[in-house]
């Protein structure tokens, strides 16, 4: 079972753990000075920014 899944948001996520945001940032993903993180999904900020949402979670959940 992941720990994260593509519903939850950025916000949710990056409370999980400081790695989180390494993750992203791997990711060019800047989310943590980013208004969007509040209320984007995963599965929305992945597909704005061209991402695969599945390597993603691959990645965040690999942490855990």
């Amino acid at each position: 079972m992941s720990v994260i899944t593509k519903d939850m948001t950025f916000h949710e996520v990056m409370q999980k753990s400081p790695e989180v945001v390494k993750v992203l940032g791997s990711f060019n993903l800047g989310c943590v000075g980013c208004m969007g993180a509040v209320n984007e999904t995963l599965e929305q900020g992945a597909t704005a920014h061209g991402l695969d949402v599945e390597d993603l979670l691959t990645a965040l959940n690999a942490i855990f």
